[in-house]
């Protein structure tokens, strides 16, 4: 069952929901088949059923703490509910063990049906900053960075992809951006150039979007490798009255793990915060380089 677990992040809604809906009820149903016991307790085993799974799985590895801790609220209920499921089954009948163990392995066949007719939807995630500077120093700043300072924010510092430094190597479209994150480099050809309104570039290499927190020095879930895929990104660069400029930073990606109504209220929260950090670095080197700004409190 923790392998069933353990292949949710890879095939879909019907591993996501099925697999812990199954572990509660194969527990429960194994608990009231020859004494019908209470609901509660089945429910309680249920969830127990669920925890011990993602616990098993970072004893062996296979996950970080990270991502266990952004499924838990979705996979806890669905065991609650399995649990539920497994003492109604035993109350109306006596099924043999086989059946169910049936059921366990028909589960992964059913995911990968579903899998070929699954449409993956473009995501974008808006940023926006104002800055008291114009647009041509602010330009400056978005083609070219320093290094950024060390971040302080928990989630970063937890092995979130946090961003370093960005370097542009050539001039206009065709140019390559380099953009360097704790966990690797972004390549990104330039295919917009509009100086000094907006910079747009593809994404044709990317790291993974995080390190793993885990006791273990080296964890790679499939599920960091390909499933969020960024496609391509911008800076747009707004006059606005008085010598000051709004920044937007946009990225468009993709998400292929399910239900993705759930995973893409983190992927947007996590890119946001990311667009934060940048977007907010080139804020304080424009403002610092532009003499007459006047600097909001």
């Amino acid at each position: 069952m923790t392998v069933s677990v353990y292949l949710l992040h890879s095939y879909g809604a019907a591993l996501f929901v099925g697999t812990p809906l199954l572990m509660g009820t194969v527990a429960a149903y194994i608990y009231n088949r020859d004494v019908s016991r209470g609901f509660m307790t089945s429910v309680g085993l249920g969830l127990g059923a669920v925890v011990l799974g993602t616990l098993l799985l970072l004893l062996f590895a296979l996950e970080g703490v990270i991502c266990i801790i952004m499924a838990l609220p979705m996979l806890i209920p669905l065991g609650g509910l399995g649990g539920m499921m497994g003492k109604a089954i035993a109350d109306c009948t006596r099924r043999q063990p086989g059946e169910l163990v049936a059921a366990l392995l028909l589960l992964p066949l059913l995911a990968s049906a579903e899998k070929p007719w699954a449409s993956v939807a473009e995501f974008e995630v808006l940023t926006a900053v104002e800055i008291n500077a114009p647009q041509e120093i602010v330009w400056q700043h978005v083609v070219d960075f320093p290094e950024l300072p060390s971040p302080t924010q928990w989630y970063f510092r937890a092995g979130i992809a946090c961003p370093q430094r960005a370097r542009i190597v050539g001039a206009g479209v065709g140019a390559v951006r380099h953009c360097e994150f704790t966990t690797g480099t972004f390549v990104e050809p330039i295919t917009a150039w509009e100086a000094p309104e907006r910079l747009a570039f593809d994404v044709t290499e990317q790291p993974a979007p995080m390190f793993e927190l885990s006791p273990y020095r080296h964890v790679r879930p499939p599920h960091l490798h390909g499933y969020l895929r960024t496609n391509r990104g911008e800076f747009r660069l707004v006059a606005l009255p008085g010598n000051r400029t709004r920044l937007e930073g946009r990225t468009w990606y993709e998400f292929e793990m399910f239900p993705q109504a759930y995973w893409t209220l983190w992927s947007d929260w996590l890119i946001h915060r990311i667009h934060v950090r940048v977007l907010e670095h080139v804020k304080r080197l424009a403002e610092a380089a532009e003499p007459h700004a006047t600097h909001a409190t």
